[in-house]
Order: structure tokens, then C-alpha cells, then sequence
């Protein structure tokens, strides 16, 4: 029967929904959807990103010549950085899958999909690409109501963490809001900075992630930061991280606080997440 959903296949979607890729409901989630690239492969896609207009369509294909891209990134011409660029692309490639909810005759599912629909690398250098169609929208959705930093800014930053933490400063920005507050669990926040496949210990993660984050947007883009660590018991459960950009800020790098909360479940059913 069309209609009838068996009890296996509820369990195998939910065990599916319960993984950690990102499922994508709106054009800001997708900046937090690919913590599993590296640092430079988060500058590629940032400059792929470039490419969108207001006038963009979902059927555009788009081109680059790999030099302009290396100097872009401030390298030399070498065949060494020629291969780098071809690397990822191809990590570009096989490292965005995404998932986004659909729904057929009422009966709720999840569409697997790509960010791109393809990528096209020559020879001579010449490249081409083109988001997929599930995707595009997505992406015009991101650039045109979240992203403000310039590629010359984001070209500043090296470390993988930095421009995560730049995404989802965006991601989470209403307006001229300022500061700018981004909230998650300790699970919510692993999954951005480190993708599906890695979780660290909290204080590794801190000093390793959020801290080289937060020294390296202090010392390039003056953004000030207010942690507050929330914690059940002994053990950390999410964190609350108001940015504070240069117009505003007071020269201090980092403000840490910590909130007991009474039970786990208070991190969604109370104020702090919401």
C-alpha cells in the first residue's frame, strides 16, 4: 500500500536521520554543513562561492583558470600548487554530499544529493563547474543573505577553524545584529568544525578548534568573542558564543563564562539553545 509506511523502513530513516551529515532546511545551514574539508579546500569552495550573482540561475556553469585562483591564495605558479588546486576540486567533488527533507503523497523523506553537479578540470588549467540543481538555491539563498566578507578578507585567514567560525558568524547574523550570537550543543559544534567522522575530548576541542579560531579572527578582523561553556555536572554540553565585530568591539579577545544547566534536556527545552 502506497501510504503504509513498514516499521523497518521507519527505523532505517530515522538511523539515517540520525547521522551526523548535515540535513539542510535553508540557505544558512549550508555554511555549517562541510566541516570535514580542509582549510584550503574551504578557500576553493569560498571562491566558487564568489562566482554567484544576484542574477544567477540554477543551470549556470561557471569558470576559473587555476592560475588566477593560485594567486588568489597568494602562491606561486609551481606545478606543485597547479596539482594542490586539482585536489580540491576533487575533494569538492567527493566531500559535499548533502541532505535535505522532501516529502512524497505525505510521507516524509530525505533527499541525498551533491553540491556539485559537476566539475570540470583541463589540462591547460581551465576549470568549470556547476551546482547541482537541488543545491543551487541554496547557495544563491547563502550568498546573497548571509555571506559579507570579502574573498580578500577571507584570503587572510589560514586556519580551517577561522573560516568555519566566519561561516557561522554569518550564518547566524539578523541584519546588523550586533553581536552575534551562535548557540549549539557540544555534539552541534564538533559536527561544524570537524565534519561526521572525528569528536575530541571538550578541552582538546576548545584549545584545538574554537581557541585557534578565535586568536587568529581577534588578530586579523579585531571580532571579539564571549564564551560561555555550558555544563551538566562536571560535563560539558554545548557552548554559547557571542561575536562582537570591530565597530563595536572593546580590544578584548576572549570573555569565558560557564552555566550549570539542571538537566541535559535543558539545553534544548530551555533559553540557551533557543
Amino acid at each position: 500500500m502506497q501510504g503504509k509506511i513498514s516499521k523497518k523502513a521507519d527505523v532505517a530513516f530515522s538511523s539515517l536521520l540520525s547521522r551526523q551529515d548535515y540535513l539542510v532546511v535553508q540557505g544558512n545551514d549550508l555554511a555549517k554543513a562541510f566541516g570535514n574539508l580542509s582549510a584550503f579546500e574551504h578557500q576553493v569552495l569560498d571562491y566558487c562561492f564568489s562566482f554567484v550573482t544576484q542574477d544567477s540561475k540554477a543551470e549556470d556553469e561557471y569558470s576559473v583558470e587555476a592560475i588566477d585562483l593560485i594567486h588568489h591564495l597568494g602562491l606561486n605558479s609551481s606545478g606543485f600548487n597547479y596539482e594542490r588546486i586539482a585536489k580540491a576540486f576533487k575533494a569538492l567533488n567527493e566531500k559535499t554530499a548533502l541532505y535535505f527533507h522532501t516529502e512524497s503523497d505525505g510521507i516524509p523523506g530525505i533527499l541525498m544529493t551533491q553540491l556539485f553537479s559537476h566539475i570540470k578540470f583541463f589540462k591547460n588549467g581551465h576549470v568549470t563547474f556547476q551546482f547541482s540543481q537541488d543545491a543551487a538555491p541554496y547557495v544563491f539563498d547563502l550568498r546573497s543573505n548571509y555571506y559579507s566578507f570579502k574573498l580578500s578578507e577571507l584570503s587572510r585567514v589560514k586556519s580551517k577553524y577561522s573560516l568555519i567560525m566566519l561561516k557561522l558568524i554569518e550564518a547566524n547574523q539578523m541584519g546588523n545584529q550586533n553581536p552575534i550570537t551562535i548557540k549549539g550543543t557540544l555534539e552541534d559544534w564538533q559536527g561544524w568544525f570537524l565534519g561526521a567522522d572525528r569528536r575530541w575530548p571538550a578541552g582538546r576541542f576548545m584549545q584545538k578548534a574554537i581557541d585557534v579560531a578565535i586568536d587568529e579572527l581577534y588578530q586579523k578582523m579585531g571580532l571579539v568573542f564571549t564564551v560561555t561553556t555550558l555544563k551538566h555536572k562536571r560535563s560539558v554540553v554545548g557552548y554559547v558564543i557571542d561575536v562582537t565585530k570591530p565597530e563595536e568591539n572593546r580590544k578584548i579577545k576572549k570573555v569565558i563564562r560557564a552555566t550549570e544547566i539542571q538537566t541535559p534536556d535543558d539545553l534544548s527545552s530551555g533559553n540557551y539553545l533557543q
